[in-house]
């Protein structure tokens, strides 16, 4: 089974891929996302990338990207070294994706 799951366009991520990827543990993932510690987006795909979504974690100076197919299977995960924390941005509302939940 996948750890993320699509249901009506909501998009809710197992807490344990997150811990994982951010050395932490599954209640402090979801204290840290609460808080806005822990920061989401979703992209959706467009032209040849139609169907695909790319959700991306941020957390301090590292974000975690996870490419991932129309039934939510993972087909990439990667993690960078942003070097510095930033703070999360709105898209445009044309643009706009519902949040990411840690399962």
């Amino acid at each position: 089974m996948s750890p993320v799951t699509i249901t009506a366009g909501d998009f809710t991520v197992e807490a344990d891929l997150l811990a994982a990827a951010f050395g932490l543990d599954q209640a402090a993932v979801k204290a840290k996302m609460q808080a806005g510690e822990i920061t989401s987006l979703c992209e959706a795909g467009m032209d040849a990338d139609a169907g695909r979504f790319r959700l991306s974690f941020r957390h301090q100076t590292r974000m975690l990207k996870l490419i991932l197919a129309a039934d939510g299977a993972v087909l990439s995960k990667s993690m960078e070294v942003t070097g510095r924390p930033k703070r999360p941005y709105m898209l445009g509302s044309s643009d706009w994706v519902p949040p990411v939940r840690a399962g």
